[in-house]
């Protein structure tokens, strides 16, 4: 352990080095020190899982359940500039000096128990919560469930998102396999939302095995975009009509939308249902990475996190929607264990300039790599940047007024894009 005093920048540098491995899936190590930490769980524990949507989907409850009178705790990963971001509290980032001090109970309370910088982060959060009194817990798991460390906590409901292709190198390379690992979120007797219309048959065979709940679009609740800026909402008991449609762009978020209000009825959540508390919060809901527009430095920037290829063909469908005559320049960076092929054909059709960065992650794509394969499959030129700084630089001067830059591949490289913004924005001294 750290000697008393130390900040958080070197807890967060001294995590990395616990274990020779970044992921190693597996409940054992978690729960062990999780009864050592003797933490009392609330009466409600929201489990979020799935491919895509994740994270939206956290913000809404979060946000929903604030606005209704919830003292609530959100845990999700990774962070896009700030590891604070991971941990908040009624709305909160959790403070330095909290998550350490939550820090030194996991280190005082796992021995000689390996884990990972995940693990470790998802023990601290249930530390930080634990310390607060909180209502509601909602836990963001990291990659699959079955094995994920957020699944060492029973939930009183879950929300599996949807299931589509990613982290292949874990959790299969096909959609059942995949969505076998995400069922594993699901326990017997416990209602378990899944958000899309597309129910892999794994689902199905898994819930039953379990004697899970399992609540599907289309059939236990449901949704329909009205003709202006609404939508209406139909779950097991519970109607509204005329929603303001959510903050957060693209057509899908009311999809994702529907999903926790149905999971929230599930979980007996009811307050935050209310019609007055859906239309004070939806609407003005933001998140950073999520379609996320900047002008700044004389340029229109649009950051998004997509790093899959079902999140990539949903991002090309929102560029296509909001087109306008100019051109579209697009800096990108992807881990290693992407499929770039599968992230770069949906997006080729609207995209005018490629530039390949790379990551600010050790499991990164090589810049040089990256711009091959871009290239090869796309058909056309992909610029080879030295850094960030310099793609960006580069785009803002070669586009035109009309045009707009996006960032998108990776919290690895959006994160640090907004930190650059930030100097952009920056009065000139």
């Amino acid at each position: 352990m750290l000697p008393a005093g130390s900040p958080l920048s070197d807890w967060l540098t001294w995590l990395e080095t616990l274990s020779p491995k970044e992921i190693d899936l597996g409940l054992d190590r978690v729960q062990s020190v999780l009864q050592r930490l003797s933490i009392e769980i609330p009466a409600n524990v929201l489990l979020i899982a799935g491919t895509n949507g994740k994270g939206s989907c956290v913000a809404m409850i979060e946000v929903l359940s604030r606005a209704a009178g919830y003292r609530v705790g959100a845990y999700t990963s990774p962070h896009i500039i700030r590891y604070n971001e991971r941990i908040v509290v009624d709305g909160v980032p959790a403070a330095d000096e909290e998550i350490i001090a939550a820090f030194e109970r996991v280190a005082e309370a796992r021995h000689d128990v390996p884990l990972t910088y995940f693990e470790y982060g998802t023990l601290a959060a249930m530390a930080v919560f634990a310390a607060q009194n909180l209502d509601v817990w909602v836990l963001e798991v990291g990659m699959g469930g079955r094995l994920d460390a957020s699944n060492v906590v029973n939930p009183t409901a879950s929300l599996i998102t949807n299931v589509a292709l990613d982290h292949c190198d874990w959790l299969g390379d096909d959609v059942e396999k995949i969505a076998f690992e995400k069922a594993g979120v699901m326990r017997k007797g416990v209602p378990t939302v899944f958000g899309s219309r597309e129910v892999p048959n794994a689902l199905l065979h898994h819930a039953e095995a379990v004697g899970a709940e399992l609540l599907l679009l289309g059939r236990d609740f449901d949704f329909e975009r009205g003709a202006g800026r609404d939508w209406s909402f139909t779950g097991r008991e519970l109607k509204r009509s005329s929603i303001a449609l959510p903050g957060l762009q693209g057509a899908f978020q009311v999809q994702n939308a529907a999903a926790v209000l149905a999971l929230l009825e599930a979980a007996g959540l009811g307050r935050a249902l209310d019609a007055a508390v859906l239309d004070q919060v939806l609407p003005n809901l933001a998140l950073a990475g999520r379609w996320q527009a900047v002008s700044v430095a004389g340029a229109d920037w649009v950051l998004d996190v997509a790093h899959n290829p079902a999140a990539a063909t949903v991002l090309a469908e929102t560029l296509a929607a909001t087109r306008g005559i100019g051109k579209t320049w697009v800096i990108i960076g992807l881990l290693d264990d992407k499929d770039v092929e599968g992230v770069t054909a949906p997006l080729n059709s609207q995209v005018d300039y490629w530039s390949a960065v790379t990551a600010n992650s050790p499991r990164a794509i090589g810049a040089d790599e990256l711009a091959r394969r871009i290239s090869n499959c796309s058909g056309r030129p992909c610029r080879i940047s030295a850094s960030l700084d310099e793609a960006m630089n580069y785009a803002r001067r070669h586009a035109s007024e009309n045009d707009r830059i996006l960032l998108t591949g990776s919290f690895y490289l959006v994160g640090p894009a907004l930190l650059e913004l930030e100097l952009y924005s920056r009065p000139e001294s």
